[in-house]
């Protein structure tokens, strides 16, 4: 399990730079794939709840250091969002084209509602998606889209990205 959340951080931190780099001249309406939080689904989905939530922490932790959002903030999203993920594992056959979308949808909306929370608790520190914006619409249709590729090459690295099976 600890190699799975080692590289499951490395990964996480290269989309992060991926999309933070490259991507964001490629942004519609200022939303950018979040290639990071896709990574941390893949790895849930596929190794269970425990996996997902130590790697969302921790991916979430290197996320807040190299970031200017508040620390602790992406730690907390991404335990959430791995934990949720994590408890879909073995329910569904990992397809290569409707899970991927919709487990990314699924994990952008609790990104959102995540979000909306925390900036109800914390009397407005924390930014929020606005619903009548398009931004959280286009980011939710980015990760949909770019889940298919990405859960296909994070596939190829399944010896990286797996724990060992209990057979």
């Amino acid at each position: 399990m600890i190699k799975t959340i080692f590289w499951t951080v490395v990964f996480t931190l290269v989309a992060a730079v991926l999309q933070s780099t490259l991507l964001s001249h490629l942004a519609l309406y200022r939303a950018v794939p979040d290639l990071a939080l896709a990574v941390v689904v893949y790895t849930a989905y596929v190794n269970g709840t425990m996996t997902g939530q130590l790697s969302g922490f921790f991916s979430g932790i290197f996320l807040d250091f190299i970031s200017a959002a508040p620390l602790g903030m992406n730690a907390f999203i991404r335990t959430l969002v791995g934990a949720l993920a994590g408890i879909m594992k073995g329910t569904f056959f990992l397809d290569f084209f409707f899970l991927p979308m919709a487990l990314c949808a699924a994990a952008t909306l609790a990104k959102a509602l995540t979000l909306f929370v925390l900036h109800l608790l914390l009397a407005g520190a924390v930014p929020v998606y606005s619903l009548t914006a398009p931004t959280l619409w286009v980011e939710l249709i980015l990760n949909s889209v770019c889940a298919i590729p990405l859960f296909a090459l994070l596939k190829l690295f399944n010896p990286l990205l797996l724990g060992r099976s209990k057979t």
